[in-house]
């Protein structure tokens, strides 16, 4: 991040916990996972005088969250977003390793990198370009597609969705023991190949 964005201001679980008035399942669900966080960078073009307001995105900011176990429940993350009502990047560490993790239609994440090869470039004149661009990194989508992002996201999570279906369905197939009944699961799994490739 540009040194003009950086602000390093620690965020207090504790802080949360009371101004969000968390149960306490919440609160020990989260306490599992999370060790420390920090808001690390703040952008906005009063930031980087470069980039332009967007449409949607005005400003936002990149939270660094110190991970006590590298199997992280993601319900703790979409609930920082949930809580606190911002554009946020998350920066999850753990050990030497970094993930990121942004919401935009569903959660995305990149895969894990160590800290040394962890970046994401800003590129774009308005903050809207910057924000779409830095979910594709994360996402592992293509800016230069036909589809929108909102669009590829979607469509993946019908693919994992499908991919998924077949798993259970070729599994079940191969412990059924009536021909018919192993016919009919075929029949579905190749619906579902063709729904697929389409």
């Amino acid at each position: 991040m540009p040194a003009s964005t950086l602000v390093n201001r620690p965020l207090y679980k504790k802080a949360v916990f009371e101004k969000f008035n968390l149960k306490a399942a919440e609160r020990d669900r989260f306490d599992a996972d999370v060790s420390r966080m920090a808001i690390v960078a703040y952008l906005s073009p009063a930031k980087i005088p470069a980039l332009h307001p967007g449409q949607e995105v005005k400003e936002f900011y990149v939270l660094q969250v110190q991970l006590k176990l590298r199997n992280y429940d993601t319900k703790n993350i979409l609930l920082l977003q949930k809580l606190i009502p911002q554009k946020i990047v998350f920066a999850l560490e753990y050990d030497e390793d970094v993930q990121f993790c942004i919401f935009h239609t569903r959660l995305q994440q990149s895969e894990w990198k160590h800290v040394s090869d962890a970046e994401i470039p800003l590129t774009g004149l308005t903050l809207d370009e910057v924000w779409e661009n830095i979910v594709a990194v994360i996402g592992g989508l293509d800016t230069q597609a036909e589809e929108s992002i909102e669009e590829q996201i979607i469509n993946r999570e019908q693919r994992e969705k499908l991919l998924r279906q077949i798993e259970v369905l070729e599994k079940r197939a191969r412990t059924e023991k009536q021909t018919r009944k192993k016919y009919e699961l075929h029949q579905e799994i190749m619906k579902l190949k063709k729904e697929l490739a389409e």
